[in-house]
């Protein structure tokens, strides 16, 4: 079994002075939703999510030699302007993953990132931004070691992604990726997102993700606060069996390609989230009413037509609305025609299912 420790180097074979690395990382959205985590980032609960392919964040990491190496050392730009209320959360990320990235004090860093996406669009861009960020250290990484294996280097991207942001690593490998141990997943850890391993029927491979930005404004409550409020929850232990037992139906599901059952556990899903956040102490209502509106509208088109669309929900009031690429036409109509009065200044954004990472 892969620990921790594993990911920790002795020393590097390689030496390099200076450089430029640039990586893409896309955002991701959870089907079985993690909500409560443990110490170091580990998942109070395994989930599943489709990693995305619009929406992501593009990071060119330069990097050069230091004289003094008793502390970090980085420069943060966002869409090319220097980004200091960014700069702590990067920081407290160097102090975790240093034990793993030995490196990072002997170097300056200058990290120029940009989301493909509206800033401040009610998208969490913190999963696709670490994610970026990891890929690129491990870049630097693989250059001081260049024997380094593919596996060893996606599955400590994951890692580190993971130290920044818990979901960051499902944001590493696409298109069904699972992060936490689950008995009937071959190779899944708490440690690090791995591709989904079983059958993935067609229905699934090009599935669509219009998200509909119903509320662009700063989150009511932080993931983080959000998470702890697991830890006394009075519904917390059996939250946390229902997410094991609907991965398990997603196993079949995917399989089969079963529409009707899909749309039944990512529902399920999205409401129990923001039930759990209803129902903690303190609790918060994160959806809006034009978010309820969203809903019952996809209710009704559904039963209408028999189109097996859906939705599902992050901590927030937006809508991820969730069907196969065949119905993509008739889909588009119907937001164009029901849902855009819903969101803020009439704003969506068309996504789909993606692959991950790349290299620039």
């Amino acid at each position: 079994m892969i620990s921790v420790n594993d990911f920790i180097p002795s020393k590097y074979s390689n030496s390099v002075d200076q450089g430029i690395f640039q990586w893409s990382a896309p955002s991701n959205i959870a089907l079985v939703k993690y909500w409560g985590k443990k110490e170091n980032q580990i998942p109070a609960n395994p989930s599943v999510s489709f990693t995305l392919n619009n929406c992501k964040t593009n990071t060119k990491l330069a990097f050069a030699k230091k004289a003094d190496r008793n502390y970090f050392s980085f420069d943060l730009l966002f869409e090319g302007q220097p980004k200091e209320d960014f700069k702590p959360k990067i920081q407290k990320f160097f102090e975790r993953v240093e034990i793993y990235l030995p490196f990072l004090k002997e170097y300056h860093f200058t990290i120029d990132t940009e989301n493909t996406f509206p800033h401040s669009s009610g998208i969490a861009s913190s999963a696709s931004g670490m994610a970026a960020l990891a890929m690129n250290l491990m870049s630097l990484e693989k250059a001081l070691n260049p024997l380094m294996t593919d596996d060893y280097f996606y599955q400590k991207a994951s890692l580190l992604a993971r130290l920044g942001s818990g979901s960051a690593c499902r944001s590493i490998k696409g298109q069904v990726v699972v992060w936490g141990t689950h008995q009937n997943i071959t190779g899944s850890s708490n440690l690090f997102g791995v591709e989904f391993p079983n059958t993935i029927h067609e229905n699934f491979t090009d599935y669509q993700d219009t998200i509909l930005l119903v509320d662009k404004g700063e989150k009511q409550v932080s993931s983080t606060v959000g998470h702890e409020l697991m830890h006394d929850h009075p519904f917390a232990e059996r939250r946390f069996a229902q997410a094991h037992e609907n991965l398990d139906k997603l196993i079949t599901i995917f399989k089969t390609g079963d529409l009707e059952e899909f749309i039944k556990v990512v529902e399920s899903e999205a409401l129990t989230l923001h039930a759990m956040m209803m129902t903690s102490m303190p609790y918060f209502i994160l959806m809006k009413p034009n978010t309820l509106e969203i809903i019952n509208a996809i209710w009704k088109f559904r039963k209408a037509t028999k189109i097996p669309v859906c939705f599902t929900l992050d901590a927030g009031a937006n809508v991820h609305v969730l069907y196969p690429n065949k119905d993509k036409e008739k889909v588009l109509q119907f937001i164009q025609n029901e849902l855009v009065g819903y969101c803020q200044n009439g704003q969506y954004l068309c996504d789909q299912i993606g692959n991950g990472a790349a290299l620039i």
